[in-house]
């Protein structure tokens, strides 16, 4: 029987067939390639919904406080919120501002820590070189809560610093100036239990360490002196009297600056509460109490509320502990390793080295976190990578990655975490991503340092909505996602 011969026509046609389902097959696998592409984005970004962006003119309180015993209403300065804002709504300062503000900040940082080290790499008079509105605090962050003060109590609300050791407010008689604030000058003189530290103590001789200054001498009272990142500045008597944080919580003779000489816009707030790591700080001052243990959260928006605890109760149960570490050119601030950072689900390739060589602090009263450039570069370049569907905006001071957001009603957003020692991965909020100039200006809010062995720091605006936890006695600080609203 001879060989079966096909006809050219049935070939080609079969040919025809197999081309079809091969080409179907890869398409399939192609579009099966992209739908998982399309998921794996998805399912690491953030949809954020483009009207939620900017803050609301209206206060919304937070249900979530976890022990209310021990706990302050944290509020921001600027927004509806706080007594400040409807005190002071002319002088809010503008998205630029505050950028401008922050710098300030993060150069007089890096200059105390340079001239810790007796190095001239930071130019000294750059960070007070930026003109002060009258009062102008560049120095000291954007949350605050109200304590009492004195007896009988009257109520300051002034702003938290974990950047900061003494705790001050402005004080009867202003010798020298002070600034506008919202609640009426503390007047010692109508306290039972105000008094003076003698410029021979050993807690006046401590000022040295906790201010950076000498302290003076005024008819044997200490006097302190502080100044921030900007020319404001506060100068006073260093004094001891009746703290009340809350109604269960009180402590005598709690060193504090009585200022009589102050400048500087602190944004109507009277003051500040020192939350640093030396001895005159507020966490080692009630340490017999707190064990040196606190825990914040900073709230989504201006719009909303947060909280500062002290002592144990009420932390959350899903807080990932990190070690904290001590920057030796500025034991007090709060040292942490960061080790890595993911952008879209995605580790960058960024060698710890590079995390190591300034190390890096958190820092309450900074607005955005500095990177070292290496690692900025890597985060800021894979960010717009997976913006590219979303036109470019200008960029706004510092922030040199933004969006134009006004033809979109929702907008999808690649997560991002920060890796510090220890494998302890912190999503940072969607709100903490961001930063909101208006909704044709929507940034990146990350920078660069200027130099990878600059000092890194973990700023306000990535720790929103975190309980951010503070164990000075463990030398601990932790993370739980989803600590207020």
């Amino acid at each position: 029987m001879g060989a079966t011969i096909i006809s050219p026509t049935f070939l080609s046609a079969y040919l025809l067939l197999l081309c079809l389902v091969c080409s179907l097959k890869e398409g399939y696998a192609l579009g099966r390639r992209a739908t998982v592409a399309e998921s794996h984005h998805l399912e690491h970004s953030h949809t954020i919904q483009v009207s939620s962006l900017l803050p609301s003119s209206i206060c919304s309180l937070a249900t979530k406080v976890l022990d209310k015993k021990s706990s302050l209403q944290v509020v921001h300065k600027h927004g509806p919120c706080s007594q400040l804002y409807h005190h002071d709504k002319a002088n809010i300062p503008t998205h630029a501002e505050i950028l401008l503000q922050d710098v300030a900040r993060v150069k007089s940082i890096h200059s105390k820590l340079a001239k810790s080290l007796g190095s001239t790499k930071v130019d000294q008079t750059d960070a007070a070189n930026i003109p002060a509105k009258d009062g102008s605090v560049v120095g000291s962050g954007n949350y605050v809560v109200t304590v009492g003060l004195g007896t009988p109590k009257k109520d300051l609300t002034l702003i938290f610093d974990t950047g900061s050791d003494i705790t001050w407010t402005q004080c009867q008689p202003c010798v020298g100036t002070c600034y506008k604030q919202q609640d009426p000058v503390f007047a010692p003189s109508l306290s039972s239990t105000y008094s003076n530290i003698s410029c021979s103590s050993t807690t006046c001789n401590s000022l040295a360490s906790a201010t950076g200054n000498t302290p003076g001498c005024s008819s044997s009272a200490c006097v302190y002196g502080i100044q921030y990142g900007d020319s404001s500045f506060s100068v006073g008597i260093f004094a001891k009297e009746k703290l009340t944080l809350t109604s269960t919580d009180v402590f005598d003779d709690f060193p504090f600056g009585c200022g009589q000489n102050n400048q500087g816009l602190f944004g109507g707030a009277a003051g500040l509460i020192g939350l640093g790591r030396d001895k005159l700080s507020l966490p080692s001052q009630t340490a017999s109490k707190y064990r040196k243990y606190f825990s914040y959260c900073l709230p989504s928006s201006s719009s909303s509320t947060g909280f500062l605890s002290f002592g144990y109760g009420g932390v959350s149960k899903f807080v990932k502990f990190t070690t904290l570490t001590t920057i030796s050119q500025g034991t007090s601030f709060y040292g942490i390793d960061i080790v890595g950072i993911s952008v879209g689900g995605k580790k960058l390739p960024i060698s710890a080295s590079v995390f190591s060589a300034g190390g890096s602090i958190i820092d309450s009263g900074t607005v955005i976190t500095r990177l070292p450039p290496t690692a900025y570069t890597a985060l800021s370049s894979e960010f717009r990578k997976l913006m590219s569907q979303y036109p470019k905006a200008q960029p706004l001071s510092i922030l040199d990655t933004c969006y134009d957001f006004t033809k979109f009603s929702s907008v999808s957003v690649p997560m991002i975490s920060i890796f510090f020692r220890g494998g302890v991965e912190v999503p940072i909020a969607a709100k903490g991503i961001l930063y909101v100039n208006t909704i044709s200006q929507v940034c990146l809010a990350f920078a660069g340092n200027n130099d990878d062995t600059d000092v890194g720091i973990f700023g306000n605006t990535q720790q929103k909505t975190l309980q951010v936890v503070y164990d000075g006695v463990g030398g601990k600080l932790g993370f739980a996602t989803g600590g207020c609203s």
